[in-house]
């Protein structure tokens, strides 16, 4: 299956040479650039193009808005270095000035679109690595509670947490946020 292209262009000519250039491999829907974000919701592309004569420094609030669930690779017609470190802060895969050759376009867009899926595969491994240290330390303070209200050993004090997690069908990591939860807060509301 063809890939969905958003081509972002206020340049009718240029845009409609790109679609030329790609028919057979991408599906292009053009658009002007105006309400992006709609544009993107609505089209829901693999891949989101813009082309800008003269970069547009406001453009860059709409493509940070949508660079988080698609990649993005621009033209833009000068070569300004600060816009372009810009660019890619606000989510941009590739940076490219205009004019570049057709034949180079399908390279730019496929290693584009490989750039943001390593680039999202790295988030996801990351926001699991910080659940799971977060989940870390709740157990390590729960059992810090357990030891020192209860006097119970260590490992007494995590075998107590995961049979109460397995006697109510729950995940540790539940029991643990509510133990530490009910057993903290009014420790801190009596030393306000």
């Amino acid at each position: 299956m063809a890939l969905t292209i958003l081509l972002i262009d206020a340049d009718e000519e240029r845009s409609r040479a790109l679609e030329e250039g790609l028919a057979g491999f991408a599906r292009i829907i053009r658009t002007t650039g105006a309400d992006m974000a709609s544009h993107v919701e609505a089209i829901q592309p693999d891949l989101i193009i813009i082309d800008m004569s003269l970069p547009d420094r406001d453009a860059l609030e709409d493509i940070r808005a949508v660079a988080a669930a698609n990649p993005v690779v621009m033209f833009a017609g000068t070569d300004d270095p600060e816009f372009a470190r810009q660019a890619i802060a606000a989510g941009v895969c590739s940076y490219n000035l205009s004019g570049v050759a057709y034949a180079d376009i399908r390279p730019i867009m496929a290693s584009a679109v490989a750039l943001f899926q390593r680039y999202r595969q790295v988030e996801t491994e990351l926001a699991a690595a910080r659940a799971l240290l977060e989940e870390r330390r709740l157990i390590e303070r729960a059992k810090a509670i357990l030891m020192r209200d209860r006097k119970m050993s260590e490992p007494e004090a995590y075998r107590w947490l995961q049979k109460k997690a397995m006697n109510e069908a729950r995940k540790l990591s539940q029991i643990v946020a509510e133990f530490v939860a009910e057993h903290e807060n009014p420790r801190r509301e009596s030393r306000s």
